[in-house]
């Protein structure tokens, strides 16, 4: 027996919400994600037992655990939420049924954006209180101010990462494509673009502004080893104008060309 669902927005959205959870490669990723983040979360809380010299927190665990492991487990979910269709062809249907091209990227975006928020802040949250336990007095304190800003800042950069994500793969149409071209923008790019005399220009890559988002205002960002010139909202408001263009430009696509 089926429910019937409204038309327009909230028909897609509905739609959407079914195929994304009944997809395995959702599951698969998600939980590769939170395993990535505790195993991180109890080898980091066990090291500060014994290494004295670099001395972390809890909420600075998460953030390594999240930024270095969990986010690719974020990039692969959100990416093939998109790309799957075109690969299985379920992008003719998926089409069909939603004919206004624009409706169905807001509805991918519906979806994805509390989905990895609350992804996000969960996964924080279970490293920062594992690796608290594991440490177990060792290295530095938590406060709740810095627990709260790695936990906030950790939720709104995976979803505005999703978001970034499907815009690619709305662009590219191909997996491998989209998963690529995310990693680059995030990891190696800054950093090649820091090496050819521009460090000033790391912080508005949006990786590193997602990190930024995670650090209470005037910390060191534990990536790169700076101080943001900016609030941890302004790294949010940062990944934002990211994902708003890459989104702009795969719906964009998808309306100039047939699926």
């Amino acid at each position: 027996m089926t429910t019937a669902v409204g038309g327009g927005l909230t028909g897609a959205v509905a739609a959407e919400w079914t195929k994304f959870w009944s997809v395995r490669a959702t599951w698969w990723c998600l939980a590769a994600g939170t395993a990535l983040m505790l195993g991180y979360s109890t080898l980091s809380g066990i090291a500060q037992r014994y290494d004295g010299d670099r001395p972390m927190g809890a909420h600075t665990i998460a953030l390594g655990g999240g930024f270095y492991l969990a986010q690719f487990a974020v990039i692969a979910a959100a990416t093939l939420f998109v790309t799957s269709e075109y690969a299985g062809g379920g992008i003719r249907s998926t089409l069909l049924w939603t004919p206004v091209r624009s409706r169905v990227v807001l509805a991918k975006a519906a979806v994805l954006l509390p989905v990895l928020a609350g992804y996000g802040v969960l996964l924080s949250c279970a490293g920062m209180a594992l690796a608290s336990t594991v440490k177990d007095g060792h290295g530095l304190p938590t406060s709740f101010a810095a627990g709260f800003t790695t936990t906030s800042g950790m939720g709104g950069y995976y979803a505005l990462l999703g978001l970034l994500c499907t815009g690619f793969g709305w662009a590219l149409r191909s997996a491998a494509g989209a998963l690529v071209s995310v990693i680059v923008l995030l990891v190696p790019l800054p950093l090649i673009v820091a090496s050819l005399g521009l460090p000033e220009l790391m912080p508005y890559f949006p990786g590193i502004a997602g990190v930024n988002a995670m650090v209470e205002a005037g910390q060191p960002n534990p990536i790169t080893m700076t101080v943001a010139p900016y609030a941890p909202w302004a790294g949010l408001a940062i990944c934002a104008v990211w994902s708003a263009a890459a989104l702009l430009t795969g719906a964009a696509v998808l309306h100039r060309r047939d699926a």
